[in-house]
């Protein structure tokens, strides 16, 4: 006995809880519920009757996780090539330090041309300005090291939101004319002796973007720091005020507040 030919399924046969017809036998099954969700179908599954629910939403969630996880990164491969000019109209660093003591680094920029600055940046290195050696690091001459960078201060928080890939380089994003960006590192001494730290300005840090002077000349400087090694002694007051005491070179000692 042939089998009946099955016939298309028209959207009303398919509605929830409705019997279907299953082969020449005259059996019925009842129609499963449709799952919520929006359904997409084609022409060819609108002639067999068949449905699918929508994945689109699964597909824009998993686009926009991807997205999340790529995260945004300072070395724009975009940056806009030029000159623009700036102003250094501050640097303050402690020419007089101790070993263990906290300290702050902080250079301000000016904008002083007539177009934003794309992505106002600063690198920081020790004495050589070609050297590799981290930011508040210097390069030590031993063979056999994999890292031959050390630190002279241990940067224990640089200027906010300013990470870049690279290990002396900030960046402070786009800064408008007039305005003024503050980059502000708290660090701590941990090496002794007589240090050379130099700074320079960028407008961006792949190297198309470049910041200048009114005179055209680089926006860049130095300044030797001296880290005594004597490691100052910390007493609370009656207060609760906490006082260093630090040792002079005649053999007296100096208490100094905080």
């Amino acid at each position: 006995m042939d089998a009946e030919p099955l016939q298309p399924l028209s959207a009303d046969r398919m509605a929830p809880g409705r019997p279907l017809p299953i082969g020449g036998g005259g059996g019925r099954a009842i129609a499963p519920e449709r799952p919520p969700g929006a359904v997409v179908r084609s022409a060819a599954m609108r002639a067999s009757g068949w449905r699918v629910r929508s994945v689109v939403a699964a597909a824009v969630a998993g686009v926009a996780l991807a997205a999340a996880g790529c995260g945004s990164t300072s070395t724009d491969a975009t940056e806009p090539a030029g000159t623009y000019q700036v102003q250094v109209v501050k640097v303050d660093f402690p020419a007089q330090q101790r070993l263990a003591e906290a300290a702050k680094f902080v250079l301000a920029v000016k904008n002083t041309g007539d177009q934003d600055v794309p992505n106002v940046a600063v690198t920081i290195r020790n004495g050589d300005p070609q050297a590799p050696a981290e930011a508040f690091g210097e390069q030590i001459e031993q063979a056999g090291v994999a890292d031959p960078s050390r630190p002279i201060w241990v940067v224990d928080q640089g200027p906010r939101n300013g990470d870049t890939a690279y290990v002396n380089t900030w960046t402070l994003g786009k800064l408008r004319p007039g305005a003024t960006r503050t980059f502000v590192w708290q660090v701590t001494a941990v090496r002794p002796g007589t240090h050379e730290v130099t700074w320079r300005v960028g407008a961006g840090v792949n190297g198309q973007a470049k910041a200048e002077l009114a005179n055209g000349q680089p926006p860049a400087g130095s300044m030797t720091v001296k880290i005594s090694q004597v490691v100052p002694k910390s007493t609370v007051g009656p207060g609760g005020q906490v006082y260093k005491q630090i040792p002079g070179p005649d053999g007296t000692t100096v208490t100094e507040e905080g």
